[in-house]
């Protein structure tokens, strides 16, 4: 038999009430994978360590006023693209309020997870205002530069000039 997490460590990893685990687990939305009841009385429920991670997932989510219905609908997006695999490497969710994103490649891409992985649109706005704040500093460097290159060139044309005049006024 594997090693796993009981019901009563769960709960005590991830917050969630042994209610919650037991409803869960019979609605099919995280259902113990080292060793599911399956409807039998006495089984004891024993999780993996991704199992706790998605535990976590899906009270986090619904502590932030997500429904149960969205949820559901987002974790069985994420565990049928095989996301939830993925987990452990990075991948991050965030919501909205009203649907939940995941983001990947380098935070760079959105997934709706409600709307079955259609892309949404995101903007980077710290990224863009390097961009912006890139293009000025490099603006104001070539603008200085222009600057002491025009000074530099009437000072010698003032300095050509000077010689001549003091030659004229003789």
């Amino acid at each position: 038999m594997m090693e796993g997490f009981t019901a009563l460590q769960a709960s005590r990893f991830t917050g969630c009430t042994g209610n919650q685990l037991r409803y869960w687990d019979k609605i099919g939305l995280v259902k113990p994978s080292v060793q599911p009841t399956r409807g039998r009385p006495g089984v004891r429920r024993l999780y993996s360590f991704r199992d706790l991670v998605s535990l976590k997932v899906v009270k986090s989510l619904l502590d932030e006023g997500m429904s149960l219905q969205r949820v559901r609908r987002a974790y069985e997006y994420l565990r049928d693209a095989h996301a939830l695999e993925d987990h452990l490497a990075g991948i991050k969710l965030v919501t909205d309020g009203k649907s939940i994103f995941r983001v990947s490649k380098g935070d760079d891409e959105f997934e709706d997870a409600l709307r079955k992985g259609q892309m949404a649109f995101f903007v980077a706005i710290d990224k863009m205002a390097r961009e912006v704040d890139d293009g000025v500093t490099s603006f104001v460097r070539d603008r200085d530069q222009f600057i002491r290159t025009i000074k530099a060139a009437e000072s010698d044309l003032r300095a050509e000039i000077s010689p001549k005049r003091r030659r004229v006024a003789r």
